[in-house]
């Protein structure tokens, strides 16, 4: 049975680990102070911590101190309750990231889980958490996207095959890559970086690469374009070179109630101008996308402009007459 003694020590000793893993360097006068004991008390304390795993490092210096340093091996680790409960929220949504991670996120659920009080672990069960990601979007092994993100750090390069897309004729030749960025968008991770075989940026889907191992040699980073690699990557995707905006962009006005086109316009622009009639202003990577997205809404369509937009309709109308017809 545990003595009023060996209780007092124990909180203590929490309360030690507590205080170094808030700050970097802890002079040990005031360790002292903010535990209410003697720098001997301290110097104790920290043995029994070492003792336990933690890697305590001695500070050297006038007043001397001590240091929580990373070790070769993961010791118990002390979270106050607002961090406990952000860490549970994290491991739940953890499937939704797009990283093979979901089966060691479990288990590391059910771990914070069963060592926190009965009061949070009501507020962990209370949340209910689906993962929104994209159904069927590849898994990424969590060793590439580490391997990725240290590279971005140590600014390496790096060498890897590419699985090509579905239907490509030929296979595509091993690359080599200055890598910048590690993103994740719609469940999916890509790497961006700069090409200098083709002098251009490129985006790579990292659940399509295949490390080559060592690393190339080490690069001095350019700046991407615009500064944003958020902006960057939305506008890659819209098919645009430059400014995050669609290439093609047109006006149109619907006779639908701005109700029912508000909730499927994206990004667009919704203005109603009549009960039942409602402008749109919208885009897409090409005009032939854009006019077949603006069909969806079956309903009469009032062409603004572009010209563009008013051609892609006429082709789209000939597709359509000779879909009918065969």
């Amino acid at each position: 049975m545990p003595t009023a003694s060996s209780t007092t020590t124990s909180g203590r000793l929490l309360s030690l680990l507590s205080l170094l893993q808030v700050r970097r360097d802890w002079p040990g006068v005031l360790l002292a102070s903010r535990l209410g004991v003697s720098e001997r008390t301290v110097r104790r304390d920290v043995d029994r911590l070492r003792e336990l795993g933690y890697p305590v490092q001695a500070v050297k210096g006038p007043e001397g101190g001590y240091r929580l340093e990373a070790g070769d091996r993961l010791p118990p680790l002390l979270f106050d309750e607002e961090q406990a409960v952000a860490l549970a929220v994290a491991l739940r949504i953890a499937a939704g990231t797009g990283a093979d991670i979901e089966e060691a996120a479990a288990r590391a659920l059910a771990t914070v889980r069963q060592v926190m009080p009965a009061r949070l672990r009501q507020r962990v069960d209370a949340l209910e958490i689906a993962a929104a990601g994209p159904g069927g979007a590849p898994r990424v092994g969590a060793d590439v996207l580490l391997a990725l993100s240290a590279a971005v750090r140590a600014r390496e390069e790096v060498r890897f095959d590419y699985e090509p897309p579905s239907g490509a004729a030929e296979p595509v030749p091993p690359r080599r890559v200055r890598p910048h960025h590690l993103v994740v968008r719609s469940g999916r991770w890509y790497l961006v970086g700069w090409d200098a075989e083709r002098e251009d940026w490129r985006t790579y889907r990292a659940d399509r690469m295949r490390l080559r191992v060592p690393n190339g040699p080490r690069f001095t980073p350019r700046e991407i374009p615009g500064g944003d690699v958020a902006a960057f990557l939305s506008a890659r995707f819209k098919g645009s070179a430059g400014a995050d905006a669609w290439p093609c962009r047109g006006e149109v006005v619907l006779d639908l109630p701005v109700t029912q086109v508000a909730p499927f316009a994206g990004d667009g622009v919704v203005e109603e101008l009549a009960p039942g009639r409602t402008r749109l202003v919208t885009g897409s990577w090409s005009w032939a996308a854009l006019a077949a997205s603006l069909a969806r809404f079956d309903a009469e369509i009032e062409v603004i402009g572009p010209p563009d937009l008013r051609a892609a309709f006429a082709a789209l109308a000939r597709r359509a007459a000779r879909a009918a017809g065969g």
